[in-house]
């Protein structure tokens, strides 16, 4: 081989080898990657070596933090949640996206967060943060935000001095049992090719406990300082995204930001909105079927109402879907009478019986007001290490919760486009493949 074609054999490597790497960004570049927290393309890794399913076991452990976490949301609520020092551990955030801050663009991963408004990363200096954070000093596009403007209200912050003007600095708890202090700031976004100028978000100098995202979060709730309202006729309050299975180490699923290229055929229900609780995106869940059997549930436990938060919403940051105590139990029921037993608790999974079995298994379908979603067996069953036993992957709303909210979470979202059309209060659900 001449030196001419050995070049030619080598730039064509190249070439294939970024056109298949898995951590790139969608083939026009127009989307983000979704990726799992624990995938290849993540920076961050499991607590410890061990399989993908004791791993999603574990992360399910959290959810019931994530839970009474989503049922404190309501609106002009305060958080007066006390700052102390320590060592952060990654327990909650499922999927990362990869975007910049600041000019020139530091890259972050920040948690995708559906049931949150505004976005924060850790900045320099921060105590009880990990190495990597993002540094004003370095950004050409980089401001403070003042305690008299109207966004430092839309984040509950701190009153300002009596005399002189102050930054405007803000508290807020996470997860259900961790906080972080911060200050609102601004400074370019750069998601794939789009900038967003100015964006409003929180510069945390201080966290304490477990569950704070590492790199940051990014807030898609429908708040004033949420992405959607600040990126305002750039995305048209329009997005959606194809969450990849955790076996997915190898890729990545998409986020597909605005009306351009989202699908045209896409069955739909309507979004609802709770005053109350107005980041959350409820939807009319109006019965659950176990194979061809719909379960009897009083319409009380499914039904909609935003003076007290019961209802139904769509959440990206739990992992395991959780009904309230007698729909859950309604569908076990259900589902014990299909199936042969004997049944073993493993983790928060109930349900758990012989993976012969799963052949015969009913699927679940979940019936919403307009459409209907028959969930496939992967996202209906997990099965051990082992692969001698699976189990139903839904469970209970925790006792400790004082909420009739159901939550359909990631686990069930995996392998399904979700688009939700704010602009239309409408969410929509199809089935695709995001690996």
């Amino acid at each position: 081989m001449d030196f001419t074609a050995t070049l030619l054999f080598f730039a064509l490597l190249i070439s294939s080898t970024e056109a298949l790497d898995p951590c790139g960004s969608q083939p026009d570049n127009s989307d983000l990657s979704v990726i799992p927290i624990y995938g290849r393309c993540s920076p961050f890794n499991p607590p410890k070596p061990e399989s993908w399913v004791n791993t999603i076991i574990d992360m399910a452990s959290k959810d019931p933090e994530r839970v009474k976490y989503l049922s404190t949301l309501v609106a002009q609520k305060t958080t007066a949640v006390p700052i102390a020092s320590g060592q952060q551990l990654l327990s909650i955030g499922n999927y990362v996206v990869k975007v910049k801050l600041g000019t020139p663009g530091q890259t972050m991963f920040m948690v995708l967060d559906t049931s949150n408004d505004v976005a924060w990363a850790p900045c320099t200096g921060c105590t009880g943060c990990t190495p990597t954070t993002f540094s004003p000093n370095a950004s050409s596009s980089y401001g403070s935000l003042g305690c008299s403007l109207p966004k430092c209200t839309q984040v509950h912050g701190l009153s300002c001095p009596a005399t002189g003007a102050a930054a405007c600095s803000f508290n807020q708890s996470y997860g259900g049992d961790s906080s972080f202090s911060a200050n609102l700031v601004q400074d370019s976004l750069t998601l794939a090719n789009d900038v967003v100028p100015n964006f409003a978000f929180g510069c945390i100098n201080t966290i304490s406990g477990k569950s704070v995202p590492p790199q940051g979060l990014l807030g898609l709730g429908r708040g004033p300082l949420s992405l959607l309202s600040q990126s305002g006729p750039l995305y048209s309050s329009v997005f959606s995204y194809c969450l990849p299975s955790f076996k997915s180490y190898y890729f990545s699923g998409s986020l597909k930001l605005g009306p351009v290229g989202q699908p045209d055929n896409i069955q739909t229900t309507p979004l609802l909105k709770n005053p109350h609780r107005p980041s959350l995106y409820y939807v009319n869940l109006t019965g659950v079927s176990v194979g061809q059997v719909q379960v009897a549930i009083a319409p009380e436990y499914l039904a909609f109402n935003p003076n007290t938060g019961a209802g139904t919403i769509i959440d990206s940051g739990t992992v395991v879907t959780r009904f309230v105590q007698p729909v859950y139990e309604a569908i076990r029921n259900e589902f014990v009478k299909q199936v042969k037993g004997p049944f073993t608790i493993i983790g928060v999974f109930e349900t758990c019986f012989d993976a012969s079995a799963e052949v015969e298994a009913p699927l679940i379908t979940l019936h919403f007001q307009g459409l209907s979603v028959k969930l496939p067996m992967e996202n209906t069953f997990l099965h051990t290490s082992a692969g001698s036993r699976a189990c139903l992957a839904i469970a209970p709303v925790p006792n400790n919760v004082n909420s009739a909210m159901n939550v359909i979470a990631n686990l069930q979202q995996q392998n399904h486009r979700i688009l939700f059309d704010v602009a239309n209060s409408r969410l929509g659900i199809a089935r695709e493949a995001c690996n």
